[in-house]
């Protein structure tokens, strides 16, 4: 066979490691793009995140439904080696039309760093999704199993350590992709204007999707290659749906009952194959509680990160991004699976506790609702460092004092008094217009656009004190930037730069445009027409809106930026990355418990020949899950983030209870007993069908001697 062809490295075959290059490379670059994902449909495409969440949800679980139909048409037609070649050019085709719909350059043709059609950008990328999730999910299947192909029978310890390395190299790609994708993706690119980066954070898997593809070709020669066998899968649908239609026939009285409603296919299908399927549909039925898991899990990748878009990622040493926290969890499970099945499970059992492994899956869910709690109360506090922005009736506004002395302000049925160069902490809600009375004569009636916030600068002009009215942002800025904007108090005009930021031109009297500025230590260079200039440096932490105040009495010189004042009009964001490790811990637990088990459950529970199909099972309970945060996302049209995350923790808890009700009375089987009763069973039929075709054929031979006889008898009296 084509084993020979592969030479053996410390036992293993040499095609195995092609195989788990392979695999290392598709997972980074399936889930290097998919961390940067949400982010790019939210910040780049201009999605709000419950639609940017719906979109990431359905993406996901387009690619958990295709296995099924990799598995066909590798078991019934190409073969899995071809599946994976073809379907891999698919996958990288896509990623490719995913990086370039990153390219805002294509359609930026006044060069404002913003595309102007968007709709290419989303054409293209909605194209290069369907193409990945084709891709992924199609070669899913095939790989694993392929490389299970690699080996002979006797192989069957260098076996079982293929799929731990496999499973381990599925981890690290996942691992690495999601450490450097979002570090790719935070850089600035572009030839017109500098924006982030997504093309490049999307390039780079979808070339190491290319080094995949020609990593497994390189191997072709070496490669055991089976032939389709038929599709199993498609076998199995057949006879369930033959049971099925030949009950409904025969649901009349005169028709006896049978044991079980599969046996209504004993017409057309051999008892064996009846009591495989038997086994199959029994795991199958309770896998349907499944999906509510995943439902939770794969939230890490879209709601957990909008989450962390809202928080302080700088943990002193190094700052992570929001998209860089989904790490936790490859770097948890790295950990953890070897210290569960070597130190928890055997305490476990030492401790005479019976912990099977539907029990195991029950707490497994348990800790996945805890992780939503605790994600739910972490959004509680998060919510309380937000501002408070105005609704759609209301505006709101804050007021600053530009006169060298106090001055008495009376705006609606607010008073209060602001001292020169100042402006109040908090801004003040209106929901119509109100009067603003700055001094016994002048007043004004001022109306504030609905959903607004504003900033009104008291000015001296002449004798009177003229209100100018300054639009501010109305949402904590984007990805953990800042937003800075600079008042220019002086009677000359002047520019203001930050780094390759572009200037900005600030006339007499006015408000520069806001400047989007990363976390860090920021350097303003502040230069007038006639050169003088003031270098201002800021250490900006995360989500921050500052607008800073050059008065009228300003010198340029050494000590110039210390006469620059500063209003903070948004908070930074004062709740810490770090406190979404104990939520990633408690999901990690329940992935390890659950998903590490439920996958050996299947592998035990099915017969030999069905192991395919309970893995497509399982993989269909994934993309189920993500079908069940669309619905709950969608319907629930919940207010408050935090209710959500409790929601989804709460519907797990019901179907956890569910679950450990269905799990109480299944009965564990072992397949391959049942399969040898079958085969021994055969093998008495096929004797006693010996022993009567012999004891027919003796009797046969004693009718014709005695036949004989009476015909020599016969002859003899002639």
């Amino acid at each position: 066979m084509g084993m020979s062809k592969s030479t053996l490295i410390c036992g293993f075959p040499i095609s195995i490691f092609f195989i788990v290059v392979n695999e290392f490379c598709e997972r980074f670059s399936f889930y290097g793009m998919r961390a940067v994902l949400v982010l790019y449909l939210k910040y780049f495409l201009r999605w709000d995140d419950d639609f940017a969440t719906t979109i990431y949800h359905t993406f996901v679980a387009l690619c958990y439904l295709t296995p099924i139909l990799g598995a066909i048409v590798a078991d019934s037609w190409l073969g899995k080696f071809k599946t994976i070649v073809y379907l891999s050019i698919v996958y990288a085709l896509g990623q490719v039309v995913l990086a370039v719909s990153a390219i805002h350059d294509i359609t930026d043709t006044n060069k404002d760093g913003t595309p102007d059609n968007i709709s290419v950008h989303v054409g293209l990328s909605m194209v290069g999704l369907i193409l990945i999730a084709v891709g992924t999910g199609g070669i899913k299947p095939c790989v694993a199993a392929f490389g299970g192909d690699q080996f002979e029978d006797h192989q069957e310890k260098q076996r079982s350590t293929f799929f731990s390395i496999f499973y381990l190299s599925i981890n690290a790609g996942s691992l690495l992709s999601t450490v450097i994708t979002p570090i790719l993706r935070a850089q600035e690119c572009g030839i017109y204007s500098k924006q982030k980066c997504y093309s490049l954070a999307f390039g780079v898997p979808a070339a190491l999707m290319v080094v995949a593809l020609i990593v497994f070709i390189v191997g072709s020669g070496m490669y055991n290659k089976t032939a389709p066998q038929g599709n199993i899968l498609v076998k199995v649908c057949r006879c369930i749906g033959f049971a099925i239609s030949n009950r409904f026939k025969h649901r009349h009285q005169q028709y006896p009952k049978r044991n079980h409603w599969l046996d209504w296919a004993e017409e057309k299908y051999d008892k064996l194959l009846i009591a495989q399927v038997k086994m199959v549909v029994k795991v199958l039925l309770l896998y349907i509680p499944l999906p509510m898991f995943w439902a939770l899990f794969d939230q890490q990748g879209s709601r957990w990160t909008l989450q962390a878009t809202t928080m302080n990622g700088d943990f002193g040493i190094l700052i992570i991004q929001p998209d860089q926290m989904q790490t936790v969890n490859p770097i948890l499970i790295l950990v953890m699976v070897p210290i569960v099945d070597s130190l928890l499970y055997p305490l476990i059992a030492k401790c005479k506790l019976n912990f099977t492994p539907l029990k195991r899956m029950t707490v497994g869910m348990f800790f996945a609702a805890l992780a939503f709690v605790a994600a739910g109360l972490l959004q509680i506090q998060i919510d309380e460092t937000l501002p408070i922005f105005p609704t759609s009736t209301e505006g709101q506004a804050k007021f600053l004092n530009m006169l060298n002395k106090p001055l008495d302000i009376k705006a609606g049925s607010h008073s209060f008094k602001l001292e020169a160069f100042t402006a109040n902490n908090d801004y003040l809600t209106f929901d119509e217009p109100f009067i603003l009375e700055l001094a016994p004569k002048d007043i004004y009636v001022v109306n504030l656009n609905n959903g607004s916030r504003n900033t009104m600068v008291i000015l001296q002009n002449g004798t009177k004190h003229l209100p100018l009215k300054f639009h501010d942002v109305t949402v904590k800025p984007e990805q953990g930037a800042n937003a800075i904007r600079f008042f220019n108090g002086l009677d000359s005009p002047l520019n203001i730069s930050i780094g390759d930021a572009g200037v900005k031109y600030v006339t007499a009297s006015n408000m520069s445009e806001y400047f989007s500025v990363p976390q860090g230590d920021a350097q303003f260079l502040i230069k007038t027409n006639t050169g003088d200039q003031c270098v201002y440096n800021k250490h900006l932490g995360f989500g921050s809106s500052y607008t800073l105040i050059i008065p009228p009495n300003f010198h340029f010189g050494p000590n110039c930026e210390q006469e620059i004042r500063q209003v903070n009009d948004i908070g930074e964001n004062s709740v810490h990355m770090a406190w979404q490790i104990p939520q990633y811990f408690l999901i990690t637990v329940g992935e390890v418990v659950f998903s590490v088990t439920g996958l050996e459950f299947s592998y035990s529970q099915a017969p030999s020949n069905m192991k395919s199909v309970l893995q497509a099972g399982w993989l269909l309970t994934v993309a189920v899950g993500n079908i069940i945060v669309l619905i709950v996302a969608e319907a629930a049209t919940l207010e408050d983030q935090w209710a959500e995350y409790i929601l989804f923790g709460s519907l797990l808890v019901g179907v956890c209870i569910i679950f450990a009700i269905m799990a109480h009375f299944y009965t564990y089987t072992d397949p391959a007993k049942i399969e040898a009763q079958f085969s021994e069973s055969n093998d008495k039929q096929k004797k006693m069908d010996r022993k009567d075709s012999l004891q027919c054929s003796n009797e046969k031979k004693s009718s014709d001697s005695s036949s004989d006889v009476e015909e020599n008898l016969t002859q003899t009296q002639m």
